[in-house]
């Protein structure tokens, strides 16, 4: 224990070096960073989180420890497979460490099932999900047509089993063949089969391109790693919504694939699939030619057949002579009776008319004709005196509605008329005129509260706004990590800015230091190079910045 001159305690000295708290983080980072460039970790997956970013953030664990995992964007594209709760997997990457919040996470590049009891795990996992919705239910399935035109095959153009399969569609049955080439292994392959089978199913037909009768995805034999590209949940669904009749033919008659399930046939070999697909050709004329035999002899038969049925019908109907005797018979027996019946006839009619001849007199025909001819005059007297006292009615109204019509009185309704209509035009166009200025004056009202409310104006007081690089404006520094460019705009124009640091979900709580890439205010010939965009010409509507 030392003391000074005045008494007082004096604090040890020490030679261990002082450390701030950011230099303490980063040595411990650069450490890790070091020692641990490259690790393989095993483990199974516990959460699993994608957020907007496309970033993917999980565990990993076992049965005493869990460790942070982070997977970028740019890699998580590429993955082989799908990180899922509860796999078991082989992560590969480098630790690092977390200065904002103290922690530390592995970064992984690439992520791989451990072993291949994972896989079936993960494999049965999703067979009972999809069959759970349907998706392998018989009555879902399509009956393939007998006679394609057209055949879809959804394969590598490299491999043996586009040449085998061509060589079967020659040997039995020539169609047109559609190849849509695809990678059938590799981190790309599920993607470009599934695009192809929804390729083959938006081909409209009767278009330049024939639209496929049958489909046919097809693969040789392989690893379970192999064929996994065909237990991807998206190409099974694929298969399943596909309205096009689909034939699975994926590696040899001892392997199954999810796609197996949800197409509507499952052949064991791409070879058998092209058998599948199309009929024999010789099988065909062969059967053509039995079919023409057959029908030949049913013809033959069905003659002979109806000849000994008419000439049966034909011994038990009588003869012609007994068939027209009797009726011709009674021909001549009403032959007979017709000549005495017409002449019975006319003798009856002739005397009834010497009955009626001797009542028709001259007298009996005038005496109506009289009478007519009276009545007639008499209706044309009537017709004339009414239409005589008619006509002088109508003259006296008519004089009478003269008398009433004076230019004088039509000349003082015509100025009335016009002192009303200037009247109500002097009215019209004073409302008009005072309706016009109350609208600018409203007009004028909203233009200066949009001044007042538009970002521009927040601009000029000294604010920014932030945008990404898709133009997406940003609230807040969340989220944000180190490289993400970013466009400020301020009242005079425009910078990029590039984020040097940051990790992300370190929030608001760390500052991000930021760097200009762009230059400063150049003439107008430097402002294209530079990124500079001036905020005063217009170039962009006026938003909000709320």
């Amino acid at each position: 224990m030392e003391f000074d001159f005045d008494g007082k305690k004096k604090m040890a000295q020490s030679n261990a070096p002082e450390f701030t708290v950011s230099e303490l983080s980063g040595k411990v980072k650069s450490f890790i960073e070091t020692e641990f460039s490259y690790v393989r970790v095993r483990g199974e997956l516990g959460r699993v989180s994608t957020p907007a970013s496309g970033h993917i953030y999980l565990d990993l664990k076992d049965d005493k420890s869990v460790i942070s995992g982070v997977i970028w964007r740019g890699k998580a594209a590429s993955l082989s497979i799908r990180p899922e709760q509860g796999l078991e997997v082989i992560a590969s990457g480098k630790l690092t460490t977390f200065p904002g919040q103290s922690k530390y996470q592995i970064v992984i590049d690439q992520i791989e099932p451990a072993g291949q009891g994972a896989l079936m795990a993960l494999l049965e996992e999703r067979k009972k999900k999809l069959a759970a919705e349907g998706l392998f239910a018989e009555e879902r399935k399509r009956r393939l047509p007998y006679m394609p035109q057209v055949v879809g095959i959804v394969t590598s153009p490299s491999g043996a089993v586009i040449r085998d399969m061509m060589h079967g569609f020659r040997e039995r049955f020539p169609v047109h063949v559609l190849l849509w080439p695809v990678r059938v292994q590799g981190e790309t392959s599920a993607r470009e089969i599934t695009n192809a089978i929804e390729g083959f199913n938006k081909i409209a037909p009767g278009g330049a391109v024939p639209r496929p009768d049958v489909l046919i995805v097809a693969r040789g034999g392989g690893s379970l790693e192999d064929l996994w590209s065909f237990n991807e949940e998206a190409v099974a669904r694929a298969a399943a919504n596909s309205d096009i009749p689909l034939i699975s033919a994926v590696g040899h008659e001892t392997d199954w694939t999810l796609i197996d399930y949800a197409a509507d046939a499952r052949a064991p070999t791409p070879t058998k699939a092209a058998e599948w697909a199309v009929p024999k050709f010789s099988e065909l004329q062969e059967r053509m030619g039995d079919l023409r035999h057959r029908h030949v002899k049913a013809v033959r038969r069905g003659l002979l057949m109806h000849k000994t049925h008419l000439k049966s019908a034909a011994r038990g109907l009588p003869r012609l002579i007994d068939l027209v005797g009797i009726p011709r018979q009674r021909l001549d027996g009403a032959g007979q009776r017709l000549a005495q019946g017409l002449t019975h006839f006319a003798r009856t009619k002739r005397s009834q008319f010497q009955r009626y001849d001797g009542r028709l007199q001259p007298n009996l025909l005038k005496l109506p004709v009289e009478r007519g001819r009276e009545r007639v005059r008499l209706y044309s007297r009537a017709l004339r005196h009414h239409l005589t006292g008619r006509l002088r009615w109508q003259r006296q109204k008519l004089t009478q509605q003269q008398t009433g019509l004076r230019p004088q009185a039509m000349l003082h309704a015509v100025v009335r008329s016009r002192q009303t209509l200037t009247q109500l035009h002097e009215r019209q166009a004073r409302t008009f005129h005072n309706g016009l200025q109350q609208r600018r004056q409203r007009l004028l009202g909203l233009g200066q509260l949009l001044n007042s409310l538009s970002y521009q104006s927040a601009l000029r007081r000294g604010f920014a706004l932030v945008r990404d690089e898709a133009g997406d404006m940003l609230r807040q520094g969340a989220g944000l990590s180190g490289g993400a460019r970013l466009e400020l705009e301020f009242s005079d124009g425009r910078v990029w800015t590039e984020v040097v640091g940051g990790e992300p979900g370190d929030g608001a709580s760390k500052k991000n230091t930021q760097k200009s890439v762009a230059q400063k205010k150049k003439p107008q010939k430097s402002k294209a190079k530079a990124g500079y965009k001036s905020a005063d010409k217009g170039d962009e509507p006026q938003g909000s910045l709320f």
